[in-house]
């Protein structure tokens, strides 16, 4: 049988970090990924930010990078356009999340592909935990690991597989947003990310256009009415300037339809971020930026953190859910207030379009600009314009734009 100390369970950004993280520490790391290659199919709108690239240290290699942008043009219903200027990079996520798996390997972690999780067993002696016998789809099944961590996205793997003493799962699933995107040629662009929040096609979700080099472009959504997701979509196209544009299949898409995308978690992390040799990264713990569902920045980092705590639990011979206890911690203390930007987020989809627009013509045109001067000066604007719209807690969905910076994990 196989063994190792961690065993990581899916290679997007968060579990190859954590490979890579782990391996460093001097770990015996196995990575697994249920897809036949790495980064395919995408997920995500493949953006991140240069303050994510300088808080992960990561100095990422040419050939990742499709296009440098200067930040978020966010477009509200009426057409109002306001700027959060914030550099950084559109990626090719699919080159992006091969080249952290491969420095995975570099570092001495083992990578198997075409590998599912379907059970794990705890294993103890003398009543004390000591891993996981894990088994499933795949040459290297059955293996024993220490530490498990799930970074299976949105699927969350371990939390339907590990049972608590009420046979309940570890982690009650909450609602997904489905996300779904074009990849589109000759976009014009100056080098913004455009953030459409536009109700009518976008339900407590929004619509982008994400440049990328060539004139390309990706063109999409997220939105809580999933089934009427491509619909909604196709609709927007119809009635902008995208509508004459040629979609095309991404590199990494040899055949089907052209649109691709996923589900996304949005109520905030779990409430069991980890558990007996296990810890959940990235959207399998829900940890996404609750406004814009920006999701890389929060799984690349929470990686850091479980790698860091499965090294020092495993050294201290510890590794029961008390030996881990550090992990929610560090995450807490770092992570944006997820229950400030959610509160802001419902209050900014309970306005109609109309006061939606209002509120954003209040804002100054670059919202990075919005310190304690400029909310007050913002307050003031709305009290004169529209003093109504503080009974519909506006204030809170103003905080949620300044909690969406890349400082605080927005991209």
């Amino acid at each position: 049988m196989s063994t190792c100390d961690v065993l990581v369970v899916g290679a997007g950004p968060g579990g190859g970090n954590a490979a890579l993280q782990c391996a460093r520490h001097g770990l015996s790391t196995m990575l697994i990924e249920d897809h036949p290659a790495i980064g395919t199919p995408v997920h995500c709108g493949e953006c991140i930010s240069d303050i994510a690239c300088e808080n992960l240290d990561l100095d990422l290699p040419e050939h990742v990078i499709s296009k440098r942008v200067h930040g978020i043009r966010v477009i509200f219903p009426d057409g109002t356009e306001k700027r959060l200027t914030e550099e950084g990079y559109v990626l090719e996520k699919h080159l992006f999340e091969r080249w952290i798996a491969d420095e995975a390997i570099a570092a001495g972690a083992s990578v198997h592909l075409g590998h599912k999780l379907s059970s794990m067993e705890r294993m103890e002696e003398d009543g004390r935990f000591v891993g996981w016998k894990c088994d499933g789809k795949g040459e290297q099944f059955p293996l024993q690991a220490k530490v498990v961590i799930d970074a299976s996205g949105a699927a969350a793997v371990c939390s339907k597989l590990v049972k608590l003493d009420e046979d309940k799962p570890l982690n009650t699933m909450g609602k997904v947003v489905a996300g779904m995107q074009y990849e589109m040629l000759e976009v014009p662009s100056d080098g913004y990310l455009d953030f459409y929040i536009w109700p009518k096609y976008a339900e407590k979700g929004y619509l982008w256009m994400i440049p990328k080099c060539d004139g390309r472009a990706n063109v999409g959504l997220v939105t809580e009415d999933r089934p009427r997701t491509k619909k909604a979509l196709d609709e927007f196209i119809e009635v902008t300037h995208f509508k004459e544009l040629e979609q095309v299949p991404p590199p990494w898409k040899e055949k089907g339809n052209p649109a691709f995308g996923g589900t996304i978690p949005i109520s905030g992390p779990f409430e069991n971020t980890h558990y007996d040799g296990l810890m959940l990264v990235g959207d399998a713990a829900g940890f996404t930026s609750p406004l814009f569902e920006g999701g890389s920045h929060l799984a690349l980092k929470s990686a850091v953190y479980a790698a860091d705590t499965a090294a020092a639990a495993i050294a201290a011979g510890d590794i029961s859910a008390d030996g881990l206890a550090e992990y929610p911690g560090l995450w807490k203390d770092e992570f944006p207030p997820y229950d400030k930007i959610l509160r802001g987020k419902n209050a900014l989809f309970d306005l109609t379009d109309e006061e939606m627009s209002v509120m954003a013509r209040c804002f100054p045109d670059e919202m990075g600009d919005m310190g304690v001067s400029g909310k007050a000066m913002v307050g003031l604007r709305l009290l004169v314009r529209r003093p109504g719209l503080y009974l519909k807690k506006v204030v809170p969905a103003m905080l949620a734009f300044g909690y969406s910076r890349a400082k605080y994990y927005g991209w």
